[in-house]
């Protein structure tokens, strides 16, 4: 990430300040793999801002720079002028972070008492009359380069992935709604207002497509190597094989035409009555490359995916709320059929038959991926739309890694959920639906920043 440093001052507090605290936070920056664009420190006194005019300079400096920087962190080395601030920083169209340094004891004489802890909630205060959104984080005041600040910068620079890649993405919806789940509508209006753009696409075009690939093509063959390399394919038939090689290969293109950041598939049951394939490895190995794809046309789990894989820099994964585990009520086995990527599974997947279209229809399932997940912490979110609005959630919680019999059919894992039991109260009587999504780490804090301070979403708490 890239970010933009501000640094303030006040003309009596004692600017020799600023030059520490210039050499600290550029260390603390790029001692993260980050990129600091600072103002070059002879444009005012050691480049900080004191007065609307230099505010007004910073102002300009910064949109020289439009487009380059992820995020801006306002560092106040001292009680800062929260004028300059203000006129600095009121455009500049990107999370912020207030970060304070901290006094010492026995440097509290007129020469180095900073008084920061005060001034930060001068700052704050005025942004918030001005409405300019910003982040706070705890401790209150810490130093650039304390392991402090180095976990505020971790969270911050998820901050900004997540506020950066939400604020306009496409999402590729491919077939329609499957008749039977209502619970996945959604409205594609107010996703647009929220800069969330749908391209929709007829799954009779994808298969079109996919019949028009020969079984020689040269991108169909190197998608089958790929896949084989991916997953255990030895149970799968040769022609079933080159079939998803070639559904895999149609998505692609689909990706690629359209800019699709993220996408959601209607996954049955057409591509098992025509095609003769289920398409739960393609979805596995889409989310393990990075690009976000959720199944059952449920778009808006395709949404928090894609928020909790900016967060984690990780894959994620869309999961039914499928089964008690035995008596305890605080563990849930969450499922699917196998769309899970094979990073959050125990081991590699075994690619086989859908037990379910099997059982009606013999050969017409080759293609779900089934397997365990593994033992992780783990984010769990999900989302609606009603009446204009993306009402979201996002809670913590973790895989434990228990056995599940081997009897059990698809990718399965045992989640331990802290009162569990009020909280799926709270998901029914709230309207989510049977799906919930998860991400690797705890990020429900960096996800309920993003969503509330920057990206205006509408926050559901189930944590009490």
């Amino acid at each position: 990430m890239k970010f933009a440093l501000y640094f303030g001052n006040r003309g009596f507090m004692p600017a020799e300040l600023i030059k520490g605290a210039r050499e600290d936070m550029i260390k603390a920056v790029e001692s993260k793999g980050h990129t600091a664009l600072v103002m070059d420190e002879n444009a005012t006194r050691y480049g900080a801002v004191e007065t609307r005019d230099e505010g007004k300079l910073y102002h300009d400096w910064l949109k020289s720079h439009e487009g380059e920087y992820d995020g801006v962190i306002l560092c106040m080395p001292i009680f800062i002028d929260e004028n300059g601030a203000v006129a600095a920083l009121q455009d500049a169209g990107v999370p912020i972070l207030m970060q304070a340094y901290p006094d010492e004891i026995g440097k509290m004489d007129f020469a180095h008492r900073r008084d920061a802890f005060c001034g930060k909630f001068s700052v704050t205060d005025v942004f918030y009359q001005y409405k300019i959104p910003f982040t706070v984080m705890k401790p209150h005041v810490v130093h650039p380069l304390s392991s402090e600040f180095g976990k505020n910068l971790d969270d911050f620079a998820a901050i900004c992935r997540v506020v950066k890649g939400m604020k306009r993405f496409n999402l590729g919806c491919i077939g329609a709604r499957t008749t039977a789940f209502k619970t996945v509508r959604f409205d594609e209006v107010t996703l647009q207002r929220y800069g969330i753009n749908v391209e929709s696409f007829d799954l009779s075009e994808l298969i079109f497509k996919v019949n028009e690939k020969t079984d020689n093509d040269e991108k169909v063959l190197q998608k089958l190597n790929t896949l084989e390399k991916y997953a255990d394919f030895s149970l799968v038939p040769e022609k079933n094989k080159l079939t998803l090689s070639k559904i895999s290969v149609v998505i692609d293109e689909y990706i690629e035409e359209y800019r699709l950041d993220a996408i959601t598939l209607r996954c049955w049951n057409e591509l098992e009555t025509i095609l003769r394939v289920c398409p739960c490895v393609l979805v596995s190995e889409l989310n393990d490359r990075g690009i976000v794809c959720s199944c059952e046309i449920d778009l808006c789990s395709a949404i928090t995916m894609r928020a909790m894989n900016l967060a984690s820099e990780m894959p994620t994964a869309c999961l039914d709320w499928n089964n008690n585990y035995g008596d305890d009520e605080k563990k849930v086995i969450l499922f699917h059929c196998g769309p899970v990527a094979q990073t959050l599974m125990e081991g590699k997947g075994v690619v086989t038959e859908h037990k379910m279209f099997a059982k009606e229809d013999p050969g017409s399932g080759w293609g779900s991926n089934e397997g365990r997940i593994k033992a992780f912490d783990m984010t769990f979110s999900n989302c609606f739309t009603e009446n204009g609005k993306l009402k979201i959630y996002a809670s913590e919680a973790k895989f434990t890694g228990e056995p599940i019999e081997k009897e059990y059919f698809g990718c399965g894992g045992v989640a331990e959920i802290p009162d569990l039991q009020n909280k799926l109260i709270t998901l029914a009587k709230g309207g989510f639906k049977h799906h919930t999504t998860v991400g690797v780490g705890h990020m429900k804090y960096v996800l309920e920043e993003a969503f509330t301070t920057y990206l205006g979403y509408d926050l559901i708490s189930i944590d009490k």
